[in-house]
């Protein structure tokens, strides 16, 4: 059986990804390095739509709801929690592309993007290691199916036909740009 879970986690892989280039640019900007602004504000991009819009979209609006209703708690459990780290995400990516805005405030930029890279490890490792476990064991076959193909329309409805692909294809060339 496939799960739901999965298609999260490879999401995860990709945001992990990017969390590393990010990591990069705001450190080369701290070392006073050039980064170029139409590289970061192709990554606040990436992270506003393909993390925010929709991975955490995905989760709020699809996965979340099917957990709770199969009994794993929202407020003050585990799901409530996941719910106001996506917030504080959200608050971190908006500080990133206000600090881009006209011209780049480097240290805003910095201290708001470390504090968005630390959030998101902590936050994925939550979901990959306790809730995706959990909701493996409470969603049965039919509503783990449901979830998949309902992730698919989600996310052509959200990001359109090939963005998936071109969000990629600029973490590929980032990764040869800042990581190698």
């Amino acid at each position: 059986m496939k799960y739901a879970s999965e298609d999260l986690k490879n999401e995860h892989e990709g945001i992990l990804f990017g969390l590393q280039v990010l990591e990069k640019m705001a450190y080369l900007i701290n070392d006073y390095q050039p980064v170029d602004d139409k590289d970061l504000r192709e990554m606040v991009h990436f992270l506003q739509l393909f993390a925010d819009k929709c991975h955490h979209g995905k989760e709020e609006g699809l996965y979340f709801p099917s957990l709770e209703k199969a009994g794993i708690q929202n407020n003050g459990g585990p799901v409530g929690q996941l719910l106001l780290e996506h917030t504080e995400g959200r608050n971190h990516i908006a500080h990133m592309a206000d600090a881009m805005t006209p011209a780049l405030q480097a240290d805003a930029f910095v201290k708001a993007a470390i504090r968005y890279i630390q959030l998101m490890r902590g936050h994925i490792d939550k979901e990959n290691q306790t809730l995706f476990i959990s909701g493996d064991q409470v969603l049965p076959a039919n509503e783990q199916m449901r979830l998949l193909e309902a992730f698919e329309v989600f996310e052509e409805q959200v990001m359109g036909a090939g963005t998936h692909q071109k969000l990629h294809n600029m973490l590929d060339r980032f990764e040869k740009k800042y990581l190698s």
